[in-house]
């Protein structure tokens, strides 16, 4: 839609109302607002939720894999054999032998419900999930009688680095007495933080062979971690692996093990942008109502612009220009308002907290530490050409309103 100079001169005329018309320009700069904060509002949300699924997929999956091959009642004794089969499948960049058992931590007379995690030495070295805050992971040795814990657990406990824990396990040795819990007290080597509050408070990492001693499980594995090229085509990269293991052990990957969670992640997503899109159409609603009243108050313009020779094809490319201006520029506005906000966002959330007196982020709620982010150049895309789409559709009455005018109608009486 190219525009010659007299139109170009008119739009910006009506954009910029002069004296006398503040109140039309009120309410354009209220429709340029509203258009402003629906796209905001639809770019940090999004980006936020995107965020969430993002952080938490990696912080799950870059701990427990893209999938585990478990054995039956938690127990894979030719782990090895299943190792070496999961390695030569094509498609699996790592695979892992690993142990993870619900127990009972003390210290000092506090009692913790903790999750037992045996790793290789290997894996425990080279693992990035795992943020150390103090200590070192490769003080963890076989039969060093060493471990590390997680950052909320140790705040729970009151546990220091050197500090010692008591981990109990109740399937104890049998004795003629019954079954007597066996009691191991472990030093704290290393404090660390995964980013997933759960975790964080439970978890107790430690070698695979000091775990099979802690369980009295022999030579035994629980479950082989599995990463593969692609987290999204895991079940098809291992299918051929489920069919070599079915009858010893059972394929669970990512999504099996944390579908609750990310399914109600994707409904959320789609929920809260219907939801904020509405915003933007009710901002486009108020683009509507400042065209409708910038033509009833130019209609005698109008007339006289249609006597001196403007066409209607003219006048609608005046009008519409005016109201896709507006919308442009506040999506424009909006992105940078949207974009300044995460930016800053957990120093906002900080600051919102500390006004408030409230805790706006609790992890224990909220499963990460921080507000995340992680915005997606389509979804942007898409929410900035809905606000212009709109935009337009807004201008076609008001615009075709104006062409229509009558200029004998009009001036009769001037």
């Amino acid at each position: 839609m190219i525009l010659s100079r007299y139109e170009r001169m008119i739009a910006k005329r009506y954009l910029l109302p002069g004296k006398g018309e503040g109140f039309i320009f009120l309410v354009a700069g209220i429709s340029l607002a509203a258009v402003m904060l629906g796209v905001a509002a639809l770019i940090i949300v999004m980006s936020v939720m995107n965020g969430f699924r993002a952080e938490l997929f990696e912080k799950i999956v870059g701990l427990n894999g893209h999938a585990v091959v478990q054995g039956y009642n938690g127990r894979l004794p030719d782990w090895r054999a299943v190792l070496k089969e999961a390695k030569a499948t094509p498609g699996v960049t790592s695979a892992t032998p690993l142990i993870e058992q619900p127990l009972l931590g003390a210290f000092q007379g506090r009692v913790e419900a903790l999750l037992v995690r045996g790793m290789t030495v290997a894996d425990i070295h080279s693992n990035k999930t795992m943020k150390v805050l103090s200590g070192r992971l490769d003080a963890l040795t076989p039969n060093s009688g060493r471990v590390a814990i997680g950052s909320r657990l140790a705040e729970n406990l009151g546990i220091t680095l050197g500090s010692r824990i008591t981990i109990i396990n109740p399937a104890g040795r049998s004795t003629p007495f019954g079954t007597v819990p066996r009691e191991i007290s472990y030093e704290v080597a290393a404090i660390f933080e995964i980013g997933v509050y759960d975790y964080d408070k439970a978890f107790v990492v430690m070698p695979m062979e000091d775990a099979q001693t802690l369980l009295l499980m022999g030579d035994v594995a629980q479950m082989i971690e599995v990463e593969t090229v692609n987290p999204d085509k895991v079940q098809d990269i291992l299918a051929p692996l489920a069919e070599k293991v079915a009858g010893r052990a059972e394929v669970r990957d990512w999504r099996q093990m944390n579908a609750s969670l990310f399914e109600a992640l994707a409904v959320e997503r789609v929920a809260m942008f219907v939801v904020l899109s509405i915003i933007v159409l009710v901002a486009v609603f108020n683009i509507l109502s400042s065209l409708i009243m910038l033509v009833r108050a130019k209609t005698r313009d109008i007339a006289i612009l249609r006597t001196m020779g403007a066409s209607r094809g003219g006048l609608i490319k005046i009008f519409m220009t005016v109201g896709v201006t507006i919308g442009t520029l506040g999506m424009l506005a909006g992105m940078v308002l949207g974009f300044t906000f995460l930016f800053f966002r957990q120093g906002m959330v900080n600051a919102i907290q500390f006004v408030t007196g409230q805790n706006l982020w609790d992890p224990s709620i909220r499963f990460l530490t921080e507000l995340p982010s992680k915005p997606d150049p389509v979804e942007i895309t898409i929410i900035c050409l809905m606000a212009l789409v709109f935009s337009f559709l807004a201008t076609l009455y008001p615009a075709f309103k104006a062409a229509n005018t009558d200029p004998v109608q009009v001036l009769r009486y001037e």
